[in-house]
């Protein structure tokens, strides 16, 4: 059953706090059904490569097994610089590709890749216990490109299996300030009936600007979704109230999750 069939958002106002170059297919798929959309980009995702570093991946790049992405930014800016440097998609060789999440792995096709690898469940723990299954990753050399604020989980989980881990930042998430924000003043005064958080970069950038934030005497207190457990808990160990979260790691998981709740409120 489509979203538009199953949740109805009509006069509903939702905030979501992805960055303004990744939120685009939130705010059309909650449009269509019919809320309002406010976006309070709270954290902004930017290039960020150590050029030795990349050098020193691109100049052994034939002995990895995998590539591991953990992000569609990742994605992005790694083929950037790739291409950048080999001019030919074919310079990948026989590496194996693995992501996390339906982004990622879109993101990874849209390049006419093949994804050898992407658990049902978007998560770094998932993906290394799904390696780990899958073939053994005693001494297999692998790279992960990721942010720079990302979770070691994945590395550490790897690192556990004797894996041989190369990390590759290649983006950095970055606090936005939203006191002059017109869309940020609208949500002071008038609040919302939800608020959507996808990463526990939004959620610490939400707590740090929280005077920025703060709701007005009348205005409506919105109920906060979680994408997932590891934002739910970032959620939680800032004192950030979790009212709903997606029962998988997906845009569509929490839009039938926020319809649920807002359907019982």
């Amino acid at each position: 059953m489509s979203d538009s069939l199953a949740i109805s958002l009509a006069n509903r106002r939702i905030v979501i706090t992805r960055p303004r170059d990744a939120g685009a297919e939130w705010q059309q798929r909650l449009a269509a059904l019919g809320a309002t959309v406010l976006e309070l980009p709270l954290i902004q995702v930017t290039k960020q490569v150590n050029l030795e570093t990349l050098a020193e991946v691109l100049g052994e790049f034939g002995s990895y097994e995998w590539l591991i992405f953990t992000s569609a930014h990742g994605v992005k800016y790694f083929f950037e610089e790739f291409i950048r440097v080999h001019e030919d998609i074919r310079a990948l060789g026989l590496v194996r590709i693995a992501a996390v999440g339906q982004a990622t792995a879109a993101a990874i096709q849209a390049l006419h890749l093949r994804v050898d690898l992407q658990p049902k469940q978007a998560s770094a723990e998932e993906l290394a216990k799904a390696l780990i299954e899958r073939e053994a990753m005693d001494s297999a050399k692998v790279l992960v490109v990721t942010g720079d604020r990302n979770r070691e989980v994945l590395i550490d989980k790897l690192h556990e299996a004797r894996t041989i881990v190369d990390r590759l930042v290649v983006y950095k998430n970055e606090e936005t300030d939203l006191a002059a924000d017109p869309v940020a003043a609208e949500f002071r005064r008038l609040g919302a009936d939800a608020i959507l958080f996808a990463s526990p970069s939004a959620a610490q950038s939400f707590f740090e600007q929280a005077a920025s934030l703060k709701l007005g005497p009348k205005a409506q207190r919105p109920l906060a979704g979680s994408i997932g457990a590891t934002t739910t808990a970032a959620m939680k160990q800032l004192g950030l109230p979790v009212d709903f979260e997606a029962a998988t790691p997906s845009l569509k998981a929490l839009v039938a999750s926020l319809g649920a709740k807002l359907g019982r409120g």
